[in-house]
């Protein structure tokens, strides 16, 4: 616990040691604030996407893979023989 906080504390410090870069003001200080439109405009001028059987059949086929992979994910990590050898390590003091 102390490591990680003398650690940070050190990080903190060199940071705070470093230069600020020199960043030059916006070029366009007059210009005016840009427009507020309502989202009901700025959608009307959006086409609506249409979906066809083949990226239906894509997506499905993508949806299957990952529902495969999480299932595989959620497999134990360890088989019961090993899991129960190191139980024993454990408990023997090994470990």
């Amino acid at each position: 616990m102390w490591r990680t906080f003398s650690f940070l504390l050190m990080l903190t410090c060199a940071q705070a040691c470093t230069t600020f870069p020199d960043i030059p003001p916006p070029a366009n200080t007059t210009a005016p604030a840009p427009a507020l439109l309502p989202l009901a405009t700025l959608m009307a001028g959006i086409a609506a996407p249409r979906a066809t059987d083949a990226s239906a059949t894509a997506l499905a086929t993508r949806a299957a893979r990952l529902r495969a992979r999480a299932g595989l994910m959620r497999a134990p990590v360890l088989s019961p023989e090993t899991r129960a050898r190191l139980a024993q390590a454990i408990a023997r003091g090994d470990a």
